[in-house]
């Protein structure tokens, strides 16, 4: 017979409670340092405790989309703002609609007011258009001009990169004919020369009329016909990007098929002003969209994956635009009616793409976010913005407040007068279940968003009998184990691996609720499942690391192995049975004839 393994340790021996004891306090100590390093030593507070901003935007219909405020586009809107401004759900930010046409929002204090408006009001109607032709951004000077590239227009040779596209490569002027120029002649020729040509061209055609000429046509000499060729150029001639109303205006109402005139900045801050061709591609086709570092130029970019179907778009329409002369080998990034990025390229190129310029990490980050979650349906207009005080919730959490108080007072009497010593364990537990969860909820705050809340309040009063609950199944366990007769110490530890089952059962029980609650619920209600899902699982950690090793330890003083009536663990009140080994002694007779 083999020996038995005797450095495998037996279930039920007590094990090295002090080493788990120290971890669990050294953990807490790291949390609550690291909340006073944060600065954020208060949870924080929700727009129903601590006030906030009211936010009252009214949808506009679509160009070309007449009835296009509708409930469906309304609720999709509603989903798009909330995600973007309520990141994981727990952040409090509330999103409703109000009437047939008006969306709600209500920002919690202590949130970036500017960064949240920014992320509500974006549209995100996002477009890649060629590049037509480009000049500074100033209107034209009245005089003719005999330069053929003024001062302050864009220059430099273009570049491309072998992979993904970068805003800094400007467009370069490639004759005199189609550079930008500041006077209205060169420009008006420009126009016209780049509606005359052809975007697409098939390999080997020449952009010239003339077969196997590499040179572009000359411009016309005189303004088009087209009446509507006639109103583009003035409007690209006309148009100052210096001044904000005119950018807003230069290409509203435009559709996605129409060619437009646009705004930008080149790498230098300058304002630069396109005639942008039809959208090859739409934000729809973006797939994912990220905020990240380029370690190489030490700059913030956000990069963008495509979608199987955005992907053969891109190269499509990257591979057309590799063959055009500057500035029509450019494609340009178009925000909201505005060029953000108007990279030029050499070569057909893949799925992705980047958007680059003077982006921060914060910057970066949020035209990411709204990229991922997609264009809103409908243009909205800010109607009001309005402070939204505290006065009621601070009545309520006051009250709140008042009955957890009450509450946990109740459940410390019953531990006292029901457990006597064992009810020290249990408030020692509950102290460092509160101190727990106070330091998670207080670092959650910065780290996701979160906010704390009426119903986060209620569900971690909830948590206090969840909690309280988990420690009466250890005692009740112990004392059923020296109800058989046994002494303290094996009690202990003969009780556990029950007691674990039933607690883990049950709290997987209130954790599956909190999730489900979690999903499919909107708002406020969130909050409450959120912290009811943070406090179950902290009381798991705090049974396993901290009530059992405390117990484990308290085992083995005379207080409680002798059974002190004020123990909670006296064998005479609890109706002990004879020591198990006395009763092994006494063989009791099994046949009536030996008796």
């Amino acid at each position: 017979m083999a020996a038995p393994n005797k450095g495998r340790r037996q279930a039920g021996s007590p094990g090295r409670p002090g080493r788990t004891l120290a971890l669990f306090l050294i953990a807490m100590v790291a949390l609550t340092g690291g909340m006073f390093w944060s600065g954020h030593v208060t949870p924080r507070l929700g727009i129903d405790l601590a006030g906030g901003t009211s936010i009252t935007l009214q949808a506009k219909n679509t160009p070309g989309k007449p009835n296009a405020i509708n409930k469906t586009n309304m609720d999709t809107a509603v989903s798009i703002i909330e995600r973007r401004v309520n990141g994981l759900g727990v952040s409090e930010a509330e999103v409703q609609t109000q009437g047939s046409s008006n969306i709600i929002v209500n920002i919690p204090k202590g949130t970036n007011e500017k960064q949240a408006r920014d992320q509500v009001g974006t549209t995100a109607q996002l477009y890649f258009r060629p590049v037509l032709t480009v000049a500074a951004g100033g209107p034209a000077a009245p005089q003719p001009s005999t330069s053929g590239s003024p001062s302050g227009s864009p220059s430099g040779s273009p570049s491309s990169s072998a992979g993904t596209p970068s805003s800094d490569q400007s467009a370069g002027n490639p004759d005199a004919s189609t550079s930008p120029s500041s006077s209205s002649t060169s420009q008006g020729r420009a126009v016209t020369d780049a509606l005359k040509k052809d975007t697409t061209p098939s390999p080997g055609s020449s952009s010239s009329g003339k077969p196997g000429s590499s040179e572009p046509p000359a411009p016309s000499a005189t303004p088009s016909a087209d009446p509507a060729t006639a109103a583009l150029e003035k409007k690209f001639t006309d148009l100052d990007c210096t001044d904000q109303a005119a950018r807003t205006k230069a290409n509203q109402g435009a559709t996605p098929k129409d060619t437009i005139v646009a705004c930008g900045t080149n790498s230098g801050g300058e304002w630069e002003k396109y005639i942008l061709g039809p959208a090859e591609l739409e934000g729809t086709d973006v797939d994912d969209a990220k905020g990240v570092l380029d370690p190489q130029r030490g700059m913030w970019i956000v990069t963008m994956d495509f979608s199987s179907g955005g992907t053969k778009k891109f190269q499509s329409i990257t591979g057309k635009l590799s063959q055009q002369q500057p500035p029509m080998n450019q494609f340009a990034i178009v925000l909201d009616g505005n060029v953000v990025s108007a990279p030029s390229v050499s070569q057909t190129l893949g799925g992705s793409a980047e958007i680059s310029g003077s982006f921060t990490q914060q910057s970066a980050q949020d035209l990411a976010n709204i990229l991922s979650y997609g264009a809103l349906p409908l243009s909205f207009q800010e109607q009001s913005v309005t402070t939204v005080t505290a006065a009621l919730g601070g009545e309520q959490l006051q009250a709140g407040l008042i009955a957890g108080a009450i509450g946990l007072a109740l459940v410390v009497i019953y531990l006292v007068a029901y457990y006597r010593g064992l009810a020290g364990i249990a408030i020692l537990s509950l102290g460092a279940s509160g101190i727990m969860t106070y330091t998670i909820m207080s670092l959650l705050g910065p780290g996701i968003g979160f906010a704390l809340n009426l119903p986060a309040v209620c569900g971690a009063i909830v948590a206090i009998g969840i909690t309280a609950d988990s420690f009466i199944v250890y005692f009740e366990r112990i004392r059923d184990e020296i109800r058989e007769g046994r002494t303290l110490r094996p009690a202990v530890e003969r009780a556990w691996p029950r007691a674990r089952r039933t607690i883990l059962v049950s709290d997987f029980v209130s954790f599956l609720a909190a999730a489900v609650l979690f999903l499919v619920t909107v708002g406020k209600v969130q909050g409450f499942a959120f912290t009811l899902g943070l406090t179950t699982l902290l009381d798991v950690v705090v049974v396993f690391f901290f009530t059992k090793p405390v117990m484990t330890i308290l085992a083995r003083t005379k207080f409680f192995a002798s059974g002190h009536p004020w123990s909670g663990l006296d064998p005479k009140r609890l109706g002990a049975k004879p020591p198990l080994r006395r009763s092994r002694r006494v063989s009791a007779p099994t046949d009536p004839k030996e008796a």
